[in-house]
């Protein structure tokens, strides 16, 4: 389909070069939609270009302008502003665009090219805890930037990397052995991976008692976390799952088993995939060999302890340790061999890393290494930095057991949704269907509420806010999608046409019909600025005005009782096709959409 900006711009510039006997760069010229108080579809801004005219602002914008008018045949006049230059399309443009965009199956989605894949890393939860807030968001953004990116044509591998091992894991086994009495998932009715967090919570608790009891007996702080037993215990229960213990070993396979289950669960149920789940226990030694090579070769540098650095103060940073004293590895050798088995399994123009901002620096440093050992790929290494969520309350933390956990919010969101459904009459309680509706409405309602909020930005999530059927809200979308469908089966009973039929007059349409048509003219350009800057916002935010804008079009504009055939067609048509732009753009998002509410 053609890209209308891409075209102005094009005829800006053999306007300029027309006129002024000089070809402006690209850069020069910005075409933006016009505002919506003043006549126009697109406007051209004159400033950059004066230099090339040596003419006012005014006189630049009515010789571009008239040119374009004369040469280019969608265009059917302008207007001036100043510096601005409005261009009003011709409404054959209009017909020829929606007509070819009623027939597009999956209007606004590239299909699939035959290019190297991009491959999306996000979850990468540890096995000692269940889903909390914070993974929701990076659940979210994970599956939703990995569909935007397929949507504009790239090929996307979605992946996880499960951290199920290290000291974190081993405080969680050997509270169970402690203090667990043989509790099991089956035993106990929780959910494993919830079962598996409430050790790790214990041993906290109990690791804080002994730490305060060494303190009393005249230790300093530092020595008592150092000394307390649970924690040398804890530790040589790592070095025997490091040595291969059976007995360890065995414990540490069991409750993994139960923690995925329980994964499993909250990913289902959050609607998010994977194509490929990697284990940090099976890829955490690779690194080192990566790292010993880079040595060999004179890449890296070892100190007098035999500990082994990435030396990258000539870049502005400091030294990074890739091996301790010890030989043994750190978390960026761990990544350094993940990378690398990945773009081994995958060869991808891109590795997106969907990791909180808190591990900017993390990134920064792993492209930095792998580039310095030579992966000529380094540069494929994309960090999508999001910002924390917070609750009106504040933070949580997880070994203190004050986290919000993924399955406990969506319960809640769950009960929020019936009870405002039904307080406004969207639902009756035991109608059918009503179970279905009240979690496609609380999940709809957490997703939007997460993914509208730009990824760089940190977030306060406030559950009340997010269910709401007015606002920039997810069930605000959705019923308004529930209510397109509505119209469209009315119009089916009456036995209204729906399909156009080329008689239908777009020389006069209302301004609310035209707000629809130019929306959904801008998708496919959304899809494809969402996908350049991996940012489902902009998804979401599109179908909140595409929904606004139906909904004043729905309150200005007959449809079913306009006695003019042709018009009750086009209006349906406008109508069907929102409700196909508006189902896209929230599947992207992850989020489904009721056909009733």
């Amino acid at each position: 389909m053609i890209n209308i900006e891409q075209l102005l711009t094009q005829n800006t510039i053999e306007a300029v070069k027309a006129l002024y006997n000089t070809e402006p760069e690209a850069s020069l010229v910005a075409v933006q939609k016009t505002r919506p108080e003043i006549q126009g579809d697109y406007t051209i801004v004159m400033f950059p270009l004066l230099r090339i005219s040596k003419k006012n602002p005014v006189q630049t914008a009515e010789d571009i302008g008239q040119w374009i008018i004369n040469n280019v045949d969608i265009a059917e006049k302008f207007d001036v502003i100043k510096g601005f230059l409005n261009i009003t399309l011709k409404a054959d443009y209009w017909k020829g665009f929606f007509t070819g965009a009623l027939r597009e199956e999956n209007y606004g989605i590239v299909p699939t090219r035959d290019v190297a894949p991009v491959v999306v890393e996000y979850s990468s939860p540890n096995t000692n805890k269940p889903l909390h807030l914070g993974h929701i968001r990076n659940n979210l953004l994970g599956f939703a930037v990995s569909n935007i990116i397929a949507a504009n044509g790239y090929p996307t591998i979605k992946v996880n990397l499960v951290n199920d091992r290290g000291i974190h894991i081993c405080k969680s086994m050997l509270a169970w052995q402690k203090f667990g009495n043989g509790e099991t998932p089956e035993s106990s009715g929780m959910k494993g991976d919830h079962l598996i967090g409430k050790y790790y919570v214990r041993f906290d608790k109990e690791y804080k008692l002994e730490v305060a009891k060494l303190i009393e007996q005249g230790m300093d702080e530092d020595e008592a976390k150092e000394s307390a037993p649970l924690m040398q215990e804890a530790r040589a229960m790592l070095r025997r799952w490091e040595n291969n213990d059976a007995e360890v070993r065995s414990l540490w396979e069991k409750m993994n088993s139960w923690v995925y289950a329980g994964f499993d669960i909250t990913y289902n149920r959050m609607g998010v995939s994977f194509d490929k789940i990697y284990y940090e226990s099976e890829t955490y030694l690779l690194g080192k060999d990566l790292v010993l090579k880079g040595l060999e070769e004179g890449k890296l540098v070892q100190k007098d302890d035999s500990s082994v650095w990435a030396d990258l103060t000539n870049q502005g940073l400091d030294e990074k340790i890739l091996l301790r004293s010890d030989g043994t590895s750190v978390y960026m050798t761990q990544d350094l061999g993940t990378a690398n088995l990945r773009y081994k399994d995958y060869m991808p123009q891109k590795m997106v890393y969907v990791v909180g901002n808190e591990q900017n620096y993390h990134f920064d440093v792993l492209a930095r290494v792998l580039k310095m050992l030579g992966k000529e790929w380094a540069d494929t290494v994309y960090h999508l930095s999001y910002g924390m969520v917070e609750l009106p309350h504040g933070k949580m933390k997880s070994r203190e057991g004050t986290v919000v956990d993924a399955d406990d919010l969506m319960d809640g969101m769950y009960d929020t949704a019936k009870q405002m459904s039904e307080e406004l009459g969207k639902v009756k309680e035991g109608d059918e269907g009503a179970d279905a509706l009240y979690n496609m409405v609380s999940l709809g309602a957490l997703k939007y509420f997460i993914l509208k909020v730009d990824p760089k930005k940190k977030m306060l999530f406030n559950p009340e806010e997010s269910i709401d059927f007015n606002g920039n809200t997810g069930p605000f979308i959705q019923y308004t999608y529930a209510r397109i469908r509505s119209l469209l089966r009315k119009a089916a009973v009456q036995n209204k046409r729906i399909e156009l039929n080329g008689d239908e007059d777009f020389t006069s349409l209302h301004s609310a019909e035209m707000d629809i048509l130019k929306a959904l003219h801008e998708y496919p350009g959304v899809i494809k600025n969402a996908g350049d800057n991996l940012s489902p916002a902009m998804i979401a935010n599109y179908a909140y005005d595409l929904a606004k804008a139906f909904n004043s079009f729905y309150q200005e504009v007959s449809v079913l009782k306009e006695d003019d055939e042709n018009k009750t067609a086009l209006r349906l048509s406008l109508s069907l096709m929102t409700g196909k732009v508006i189902k896209s753009a929230m599947g992207l998002l992850g989020i489904e959409v009721p056909e009733r509410m």
